[in-house]
Formats: C-alpha cells, sequence, structure tokens
C-alpha cells in the first residue's frame, strides 16, 4: 500500500527531511516504511498500520515547523516515542505558562513519572541523564502553579563539588552557586518567559536556592523539587524531607550511579529510597535508557558506561 502527502510547504523542505533526509531515514527505519520525496509530496509505503502511523508523525513534524520554525532529530525521536508508547497520545499533557510548546511525556516511563508526581504527596525518581527527571517536574510545578493548586515553587540543589573546586571560583557565594543551579534555571525558561519568571522570584514565588538554605524552614502549599539529591547525605535528606508542609508536594530526583560524595559516604537520597519505599502516600519511578529524550547519542554514550563499569570493577578486582 501506498499513500501520497501534500507538503504544506516547500519552503521548509530541508528542515522537514532534516540534514541530509536525516529526519526521513530515521522515519524508514524506526516504522519500517518507504518514504519518498517527489517535489512538493511524499509517497509513504508499507503496511496500512505502519504507514498510518508515519503519516500521522509527518503531520506533526510539519504543524511544528510552522509553529515553531524548527525540527530537530530529537523532536522526530520524541513524536516516534509518542506512537510507540500505547496510550501517552492526550494523556499527562501539562499546561504551563510558555506558549512556546505543549509539554507531554514522550515515553511510557515518563508518564508513570508524571501521573506519579500528581497523586502522590512525595516522590522519588531515580534515572539517568536525559530522562527528564528534573525537566518533567519542574514542568508539573509550573502547571500547578498556573491553576493555583499551590502558590510557590521551591527549587533546590546540593551544591556538592563534582572534581572541581567550588572555592577558585570567581565571584562571592551567589555567584559561586550559580553553576549548580543553571539547570534548574534553563527547565523553568521553557516553562515562562524570562519577565514573568524574574518577577516570580522577585515575589518569591519562585525561589531556587542551594540546599543548605533550607534547613529550619516549614514549606506550606508549595512544591519542593530537590534535584541531584543522590549527592546528598543522610542527613540533609532528613532535612529536606522534613520540610514538607500543609498542601504541599516534594519530588526528589537524581541520577544513582553518577553519585559525586566522598569515597564511603553513602548517598541520602539512595537510604531515603530504602526506608521509605513503602510507604502509602510517597511515590518512585525508575526512569531508564529508554526513557532519553535528549540527542539520539545520549542513549548509546549512557549503554556504552553502564557496559564498561562492570569491566573496570572486575579488573580493580584482580589487583586487590
Amino acid at each position: 500500500m501506498e499513500v501520497t502527502i501534500q507538503l504544506e510547504s516547500t519552503d521548509n523542505q530541508l528542515d522537514l527531511f532534516g540534514p541530509a533526509d536525516e529526519h526521513l531515514r530515521l522515519l524508514r527505519q524506526s516504522l519500517g516504511v518507504q518514504i519518498t520525496a517527489r517535489q512538493d509530496k511524499l509517497i509513504v509505503g508499507g503496511n496500512d498500520k505502519d504507514i498510518e502511523k508515519a503519516v500521522d508523525i509527518i503531520d506533526k513534524m510539519q504543524k511544528q515547523l510552522l509553529k515553531r520554525r524548527t525540527l530537530s532529530t530529537a523532536d522526530v525521536t520524541a513524536f516516534i516515542r509518542q506512537h510507540d508508547s500505547a496510550g501517552i497520545e492526550g494523556g499527562g499533557t501539562l499546561s504551563v505558562y510558555s506558549g512556546k510548546k505543549i509539554i507531554e511525556p514522550s515515553t511510557k516511563g515518563q508518564l508513570k513519572y508524571i501521573e506519579t508526581m500528581l497523586s502522590n504527596d512525595l516522590t522519588f525518581c531515580i534515572g539517568p541523564a536525559g530522562t527528564g527527571k528534573t525537566y518533567l517536574a519542574v514542568a508539573v510545578a509550573a502547571s500547578m502553579l498556573k491553576k493555583r493548586q499551590i502558590r510557590r515553587i521551591v527549587l533546590a540543589r546540593p551544591a556538592v563539588e563534582a572534581g572541581e573546586k567550588l572555592g577558585f571560583l570567581p565571584g562571592d557565594l551567589q555567584a559561586k552557586v550559580n553553576p549548580y543551579l543553571r539547570p534548574l534555571f534553563d527547565a523553568l525558561e521553557d516553562m515562562m518567559d524570562f519577565v514573568q519568571m524574574k518577577k516570580f522570584m522577585e515575589l518569591d514565588i519562585i525561589e531556587i536556592i542551594p540546599l543548605a538554605f533550607m534547613r529550619g524552614r516549614t514549606l506550606n502549599e508549595a512544591i519542593i523539587i530537590c534535584d541531584e539529591a543522590q549527592n546528598t547525605s543522610a542527613l540533609q535528606m532528613l532535612m529536606v524531607l522534613t520540610r514538607l508542609g500543609h498542601g504541599s508536594k516534594m519530588i526528589i530526583t537524581g541520577d544513582i550511579t553518577q553519585v559525586d560524595l566522598p569515597p564511603g559516604q553513602k548517598s541520602g537520597m539512595v537510604e531515603a529510597i530504602e526506608i521509605l519505599r513503602r510507604i502509602k502516600g510517597i511515590g518512585y519511578v525508575e526512569l531508564a535508557q529508554k526513557d532519553i529524550v535528549r540527542h539520539q547519542l545520549v542513549q548509546k554514550i549512557v549503554q556504552a558506561y553502564k557496559k564498561r563499569k562492570p569491566e573496570q570493577h572486575s579488573r580493580r578486582d584482580e589487583r586487590e
């Protein structure tokens, strides 16, 4: 069977097809269809089900180009994953302040993550880089703030040095800790424009702080997000967990394979999951390599390092 798709605009064909037709190749490989470009048309061949998927994805690609004027390989991959993950379409969509994009899960794991955050007052999420742990937590927070289900957002991170020495960085304390908090700013900037974000921060509706600044506080009617929590000590994690006030939610995220604590010190996040995992009202989500939605190479990089680690351990054991 073949279906002919009339392209909505010939001006953005290069963006639609991708560099050296990379987007079309990705569709062919992922869906098992044949795609041929002929002037202002695309001819898609294959079985009915695969063609239906391809036509829908190409439609989404064209709509994104018309709306945002950009289309990356990561975007195309996300569209494909939405089809591969049954039940995701139309589910888990989050309404935030930004008109730039619709924020929705790209994988089953991400959908489960959003559902868990919305249905529990405390959620732990672990997973490798690029799975959307921080981004989706901030999206849920922004969505709830917009709906006035909470009054404020508190985003916190431990300022743990990953090989670099904090004292050698120039500037005052705020300048020194800013690089640690930058990923939270980046996620938030995608949810609202800069002027609105600045206004919310000036009014303390949004607070982005190092973890240590949370000590002694009780946070009511708020969403508290503790990011990079694998780098908390047991005492720090207990301190964070006991900040939870009335009408609040807390989301703890981290990658337990990238702990930057001193050798021999157990991650407070790992310990907390072991102790609290079976308590009702506490959600737990583990995102995996298949949930990575960054550049397609990130999945391969994570997999390569995952395979290498056991080899490193075995060599070390042999030396000892």
